[in-house]
């Protein structure tokens, strides 16, 4: 079963088990539709699911930076080494976020909300992982 987005359960373990006010790094693993998938009856354009998330991009972005986060890496994947039979992503990325509730204030946003009908269009599955940076 694919995973698009956060439960409300899952939100709430979130913000209870990241450390409050501190750095933190979102590990996001994507894995496209060939074709994006729009709800029946949308008003946008029919595109590949990488251009669906180019179009979510272009706001997400721009909120990741409003709360002060950046961009870290965002690359191909070319193998899944260790995973279950038949596991595959396109692509990693890698955010970081002054503190974990930076991240729930950007993804609480109205813009960005109503760009994530773009992101669940784009994606056939996905993973989002919260972290912490190393201290060093």
């Amino acid at each position: 079963m694919p995973s698009l987005n956060p439960s409300h359960e899952q939100l709430a373990e979130f913000a209870a088990r990241m450390p409050a006010g501190q750095p933190i790094l979102m590990l996001n693993l994507l894995r496209y539709n060939a074709d994006a998938s729009y709800p029946q009856g949308s008003e946008h354009a029919a595109c590949s699911g990488r251009e669906a998330y180019k179009r979510y991009s272009r706001t997400a972005i721009a909120k990741v930076q409003g709360v002060g986060g950046r961009v870290e890496i965002l690359a191909p994947v070319q193998v899944a080494l260790i995973a279950p039979p038949g596991e595959s992503w396109d692509e990693m990325l890698l955010v970081r976020y002054p503190s974990p509730e930076a991240f729930l204030a950007m993804i609480s946003d109205p813009e960005y909300q109503a760009a994530t009908v773009h992101r669940t269009a784009a994606l056939a599955d996905s993973r989002l992982i919260g972290t912490t940076p190393p201290t060093a």
